[in-house]
């Protein structure tokens, strides 16, 4: 990739799924050289799980683009000896055990450190490397569930709504691990010595958790559930249906985005009305529903075009994907034979490029042992003994 920010950065990726692949997705879309490694069993099973080309799910050729395969038998003393001859020269290590697993491996942070005193350990957990739950099951729901953010998601009077963007397992297991990494790395270019990263995704959740935690510093405490400013109670701040059975996101929730909101409607009798609270809020907000659900999502695009104030469409994703603001922004690629995301930041002088398709369980692996120093007959001599 041109001018790739981490060119020259490997990674040993063993983790699998959603969490620690995305994490090494965005460092190998940055130009890392991202080595996936496999267990010899059933291996990342994310390549089963929805469908793709090839029986091979758009999942997992999606997060596991520009990555090289690799499959070691880590039980066995040749794999793991093969591994550690590839620590040796790796900057960077990510793994999703549960704590102790990769020690029981002989691959904890404290073995490859002895080997390589710059490596970046980063280790995706659940609950983290202690407490009490450390040695816990959980998944995102279990997450967001444990860090207060799930209370706060749904209407008024109704239960927790489980939302369909992983927020633990991406905010938490992904762009946290990313910034540990990042973090840890940049020290180590500089000092020598790497660091182990202890990423876990409830820890990630509950230090984004924001405004239930100011609201606890007030008289009032937390609101209920869908009554909080900017779930229900404002009402300048809410999603509202249209004739065709679409919705509006309608934000204007700064005085001077009300106004102009207000002002395009023909109601200035809102304008006092901002920041209603209460049975004023309920009122207002009745009014707004009754106006907007008098024409269709397409006629309310066409009419807040040209008016500035926080006013837009609520979107499916093949809609999304085809908006001209992502269309323009190059959001979409092609690639693998299926319809991916680019990464979601843009960097002068790079341009990013797929240059590699998701790999097959091991594909890479007499390409990568070769570039490790291995020769030609040690590889053989590993297949043979099928830990390769």
């Amino acid at each position: 990739m041109s001018g790739a920010p981490l060119h020259g950065v490997r990674v040993l990726d063993l983790s699998r799924l959603l969490p620690g692949p995305v994490a090494t997705l965005h460092l190998a879309d940055l130009g890392a050289d991202v080595i996936k490694i496999e267990d010899r069993g059933a291996g990342d099973y994310a390549r089963l799980l929805g469908e793709g080309p090839g029986d091979v799910s758009a999942f997992y050729r999606s997060v596991n683009r520009n990555k090289r395969g690799l499959r070691p038998d880590l039980k066995q003393p040749q794999g793991r000896a093969a591994f550690l001859r590839l620590v040796a020269t790796a900057d960077v290590l990510v793994e999703s055990f549960r704590p102790g697993v990769s020690d029981r491996l002989g691959i904890g942070y404290q073995a490859l450190r002895a080997i390589n005193a710059r490596l970046v350990y980063c280790a995706i957990t659940g609950y983290g490397q202690n407490g009490p739950l450390a040695m816990a099951a959980g998944h995102d729901l279990n997450y967001i569930g444990l860090a207060g953010v799930l209370d706060q998601i749904g209407v008024n009077g109704g239960p927790p709504a489980i939302p369909n963007l992983q927020i633990g397992d991406l905010l938490g297991g992904a762009m946290t691990a990313v910034m540990g990494i990042l973090a840890a790395l940049f020290d180590a270019q500089r000092t020598g010595q790497g660091r182990l990263v202890d990423v876990a995704m409830s820890d990630a959740v509950l230090a984004h958790n924001l405004f239930p935690l100011f609201a606890l510093h007030g008289s009032a405490g937390v609101a209920e559930r869908g009554c909080d400013v900017l779930t229900g109670g404002d009402p300048g701040y809410g999603v509202y249906a249209t004739a065709d059975g679409r919705y509006m996101a309608v934000a204007p929730l700064e005085k001077k985005f009300w106004d102009v909101f207000c002002a395009a409607l023909q109601r200035p009798d809102w304008k006092p009305l901002h920041g209603a609270r209460g049975a004023a809020a309920v009122a207002l907000r009745r009014e707004i529903e009754s106006l907007f659900v008098r024409r269709t999502q397409a006629e309310w695009c066409a009419f807040f075009a040209a008016v500035d104030c926080c006013v837009t469409p609520v979107l499916g994703v093949a809609e999304a994907l085809e908006h001209a603001q992502f269309v323009a922004r190059e959001m979409v690629v092609p690639a693998d034979g299926v319809t991916q995301y680019a990464p979601p930041v843009k960097l002068s002088g790079w341009v990013f490029a797929v240059e590699r398709a998701a790999p097959a369980a091991g594909e890479h692996s007499e390409e990568v042992l070769l570039e490790a120093g291995f020769s030609a007959d040690e590889i053989a001599t590993l297949r043979a003994a099928s830990v390769i």
